[in-house]
């Protein structure tokens, strides 16, 4: 028994969750055993089980049972149980045990009995050197009353010893102790994922102030820590010092590095890669989004889908009712002295083998592990194999349009000057004094503009920029759709799945969003109430089929559980659309939608696989033994490497890479701003002009940014319930204040800029009249 310490990293109350690797478990059927064994002992609270990675959750009191006397327990009934350590791997041998590779190396010397027949009485010892294990499970879960794989083992043996095969009787203990070896290897490797995932944020943090390295767990809320370039941030928290450029592709999936300076949110177990920052934790450590994020996987691999609970209700009958029959073929011959009664005691062994439902059982478990862990690296965190299999057969994807087809941002779709009197340059350095603080006189009238003026028939906002009451410049705001949408929505058509957009705003903001995808989209509902929503979907979900709704906010949140399968997007998101939806979108990447209905369908196509070949080993070997050749130790090979096979082929699942996504050009420099159609880019010191999807835009001119929250309430309408003048990216201002060369406070103090409406504009132009 090996002994290893636990961190206690989940409190519930005065109980303590741990966790455990129990080798010997081999399937769903042993789970009665483990959980009877468990339930016994005083202070158990609750026990979980993880068949494909063998590993079993507890939550006890502490103060009346210890891990210790957990293990201890687990292993009276030899099923090889070791603490530990939340967020490791399982521990497994690197070689089989001394007792494995003497029942081997005795059942191939006695292979030779050819030559000297003594030598068959070490298939008798191989039998004695392996058999423990498996008599001791079979004594515990006869005491418990219940029929499992080590029972059915046991008989079969036994039986085979009665009938002189020891060869034969060597074979079934050797490969079924070599074989729980090999599924331990196998759900090893697949455990690494879920380890990497929940290791993603280092146990150690360095506040700012003083340097002192201190353990994330007593970091409180509002600490400043320090995060050095090459370390990974270990809370979720705000930027208030420094700028750097992070990796998050651990998180989110996303293979760029993402610009940070003040202000910018962090996420831990995110990498900080060429800069210093000082960040303000906003969480603690238990509940940063990497611990969510383990929390939720965990508990989706606790969850059974639909098939697996059918599976595992048809087991418990099938098990018994082949134990009956198989007595039967036994007992009949004999008591009617029929000839040859040792075929009929053959076949009934066979029989007695293909009872073992293992294979059959780990069918769907180990397909459904795999493909949420794959999820999970990708930042899609899908709760429980049932949305699994809902996600394979949507045929409807309904989207949100502000913040999920589009940014839910205004960006600069046109900029020029009036005149020749002011030029580009000036104009742009009196834009550039804006700052992101919305009591500047530029920022207020903007809000006002936003509020009474949008043009409706266009989709966009127009503005303009006056200088001591003359008209200087012109500019249109849009909200653009995001980056791959376009490419998202097509894929998702390829799949034989249609879309819609469900959108709150006016029909010509529908529309504008539209024309931008290329006019991709079947179905456009706009200027829609929260219950319209809901109605919609419902009604897709009546004329159409499973439906999948994709939402970021509280207005989503009702559609979102009306789904068959709701999608949350963003990290950042509404905590309530997070509970809500059944799937998680760590990233703002709409690519990921497809995707993961892609995964889906694999892993439905994955679990048949699974069932129809472990049903046919089964019926191929007993078609065998009935006609005539009943070879026990073959239909032990096919029971468990019928299990290992289909450990293996739904490990695939996890090793199945996804197209690289094609740079936006070739040229890389630390801060760039892609465009959609990913054919050209913007550079720190060589800004220039391209077209992107249909819209001109300047380098210079991506200044300004507005970030806007759109009330779905309201029809044909922009509510500006915030209003932040910002940069685009402070690389872009600092080439704009490079350019022009004059700090920024002079310009403010010697020139008087507004930005007003048309309506405005009329009434001044009136008043002077």
């Amino acid at each position: 028994m090996s002994e290893v310490k636990s961190e206690n990293k989940f409190m519930e109350g005065s109980y303590q969750k741990s966790y455990f690797d129990v080798l010997g478990l081999c399937c769903s059927s042993e789970i009665p055993l483990i959980e009877n064994i468990l339930k016994s002992l005083h202070g158990i609270q609750k026990v979980s089980v993880i068949v494909p990675s063998k590993t079993v959750i507890i939550v006890h009191d502490a103060s009346l049972i210890s891990q210790l006397q957990i293990v201890k327990a687990l292993n009276q009934a030899r099923l090889e149980a070791n603490v530990r350590t939340y967020g490791t791997q399982m521990i497994v041998r690197k070689w089989p045990s001394p007792y494995i590779v003497a029942s081997g190396a005795l059942l191939l010397a006695s292979l030779f009995k050819v030559s000297f027949r003594p030598l068959k009485w070490l298939a008798v010892a191989a039998v004695v050197v392996g058999l423990p294990p498996i008599v001791f499970r079979s004594i515990v879960a006869l005491r418990k009353f219940i029929l499992d794989i080590n029972i059915l083992m046991l008989i079969a043996v036994g039986g085979a010893l009665a009938l002189r095969d020891y060869s034969e009787a060597g074979f079934i203990v050797f490969l079924l102790t070599i074989a729980e070896w090999l599924e331990s290897m196998a759900s090893h490797k697949a455990t690494a994922g879920m380890s990497a995932l929940i290791n993603m944020a280092p146990q150690k943090a360095i506040l700012a102030e003083t340097g002192q390295v201190v353990h994330a767990r007593d970091v409180k809320i509002n600490t400043t820590l320090a995060v050095k370039a090459g370390e990974v941030v270990p809370i979720d928290g705000i930027v208030v010092e420094g700028r750097s450029e992070v990796d998050e592709r651990t998180l989110t999936g996303e293979s760029f590095p993402v610009a940070k300076q003040v202000q910018s949110l962090v996420w831990a177990g995110t990498l900080n890669i060429d800069g210093y920052i000082s960040v303000k934790t906003t969480a603690l450590a238990d509940n940063s989004a990497v611990a969510k994020m383990a929390r939720l996987v965990e508990e989706a691999q606790n969850s059974r889908s639909k098939t697996q609970r059918l599976i595992d209700s048809c087991t418990k009958y099938y098990t018994p009712a082949v134990v009956i029959v198989s007595a039967g073929i036994a007992l009949v011959p004999l008591v009617m002295g029929v000839h040859n009664r040792k075929h009929w005691f053959q076949l009934a062994l066979v029989l007695l083998v293909s009872a073992c439902p293992c294979a059959l059982v780990l069918s769907t478990p180990v397909a459904t592990f795999c493909a949420l862990l794959k999820a999970a690296s990708a930042g899609l965190f899908i709760k429980g194999g049932d949305v699994l299999e809902a996600l394979a057969k949507v045929r409807v994807v309904a989207l949100d349009k502000t913040g999920t087809i589009t940014n839910g941002e205004f960006s600069i779709t046109e900029f020029r000057t009036i005149n020749d009197f002011i030029t580009m340059d000036k104009l742009l350095y009196w834009v550039s004094s804006i700052e992101s603080k919305s009591s500047h006189p530029m920022a207020s009238a903007l809000v006002d503009y936003a509020r009474r003026n949008a043009d409706v028939n266009k989709g966009i906002t127009v503005g303009y920029i006056f200088s001591n009451a003359s008209l200087v410049g012109r500019f249109t705001l849009s909200d653009t759709c995001r980056t791959g949408a376009t490419e998202a929505i097509k894929e998702l058509k390829s799949l034989g799945v249609k879309t819609a957009m469900l959108t709150g705003d006016s029909k010509a903001a529908a529309m504008h969003a539209q024309i931008q995808l290329g006019n991709a989209i079947e179905i456009i509902h706009a200027e829609l109430l929260l219950e319209d929503k809901v109605r919609i979907i419902k009604d897709l979900k009546n004329r159409e089929g499973p439906t999948e709704m994709v939402g970021d906010g509280m207005n989503d949140t009702a559609a979102l559980a009306m789904a068959n399968v709701g999608i949350s997007m963003g990290i950042s998101g509404s905590a309530v659309a997070t509970e809500t939806s059944h799937i998680t979108l760590m990233s703002n990447d709409v690519c990921k939608i497809p995707k993961a209905i892609q995964l889906a369908r694999r892993t439905q196509c994955k679990i048949i696989w699974n069932i129809l070949f472990s049903g046919i080993t089964k019926v191929a070997i007993l078609v065998l033994a009935f006609a005539g050749h009943p070879i026990m130790w073959a239909a032990v090979l096919a029971d468990v490497g019928t299990c290992l096979l289909v450990i293996l082929s739904s490990m695939m699942l996890m090793s199945e890479k996804t197209p690289k996504k094609n740079k936006c050009c070739s040229y890389r420099q630390k801060s760039q701003v892609c465009c959609s159609n990913k054919r050209g880019c913007q550079k720190n010191e060589k800004a220039h002009e391209h077209d992107c999807n249909g819209h001109k835009d300047s380098s210079k001119v991506a200044a300004i940014a507005m970030h806007v929250s759109m009330d779905p309430t309201t029809t044909g309408n922009i509510s500006m319930t915030t209003m932040n003048m910002t940069m685009y990216t402070r690389a872009m201002l600092t080439t704009t204040r490079r350019h022009i060369n004059i700090p920024t406070m002079a310009m403010r103090r010697h020139t008087n800029m507004t930005v007003m409406t048309k309506e405005r504009r009329r009434e001044e132009a009136n008043t002077t009249a």
